[in-house]
């Protein structure tokens, strides 16, 4: 895969409009279950990655996705600026400079488990590995893009029914069931808005 300037200015702006946009959504899910400043966190956050433009888009993509996350991990409050910044960080340092799909797969695992290893999570627990994990073997099984950003949505709905064992959730116990977690929510728009910016297709 290969992404011209104008391809990765599109990625960079779409994932910024995801969150902006969804903002007062992500908010009212943190306040269900959380401190209730995930949507201002990750919003903030990505208006600093915006404003970044247009010189992080005349990086490589590996580059860019590094400078994404560190940007997010200095940005973003919470739990989420480390966590998800700490994916693209990983993302990005994983990637070759011209990326096949195997090579996207791969780099994706080495940035889960990364996340994993900050968050001391898995998934399961009711936090945005619960969108990584099964898009990841989605991705990896040779789904295309409908069916990965299908199961992002579906990922994400799925944590309604879930007991938060990890996170500020956690403190809920069984409250924390029947909310959906803002983490995974904000995960799965985020893989929406990235293969919508990119007209993904799955293919090498």
């Amino acid at each position: 895969m290969s992404l011209d300037r104008a391809a990765r200015e599109r990625l960079v702006r779409a994932l910024a409009a995801s969150m902006i946009e969804h903002a007062e959504e992500l908010t009212s899910l943190d306040q269900a279950i959380g401190d209730g400043d995930h949507g201002l966190n990750m919003k903030r956050g990505f208006e600093a990655v915006l404003a970044t433009l247009p010189g992080l888009a005349d990086k490589s993509l590996s580059e860019m996705l590094k400078a994404i996350g560190m940007t997010l991990v200095m940005k973003v409050g919470g739990a989420s600026g480390p966590l998800v910044g700490t994916f693209f960080m990983e993302l990005g340092k994983a990637l070759p400079e011209q990326p096949a799909r195997a090579d996207l797969v791969a780099a994706a695992g080495k940035a889960i488990d990364a996340v994993k290893a900050r968050g001391r999570s898995e998934a399961g627990q009711k936090t945005l590995l619960d969108v990584l994990v099964p898009v990841q073997a989605v991705f990896a099984g040779g789904g295309d893009a409908r069916a990965i950003a299908t199961e992002a949505v579906q990922a994400a709905d799925r944590t309604t029914p879930m007991l938060a064992t990890r996170g500020r959730a956690s403190f809920l116990g069984e409250r924390s069931i029947g909310h959906m977690d803002p983490g995974s929510r904000s995960a799965s728009l985020l893989i929406s808005a990235a293969i919508a910016a990119l007209e993904f297709e799955a293919t090498s």
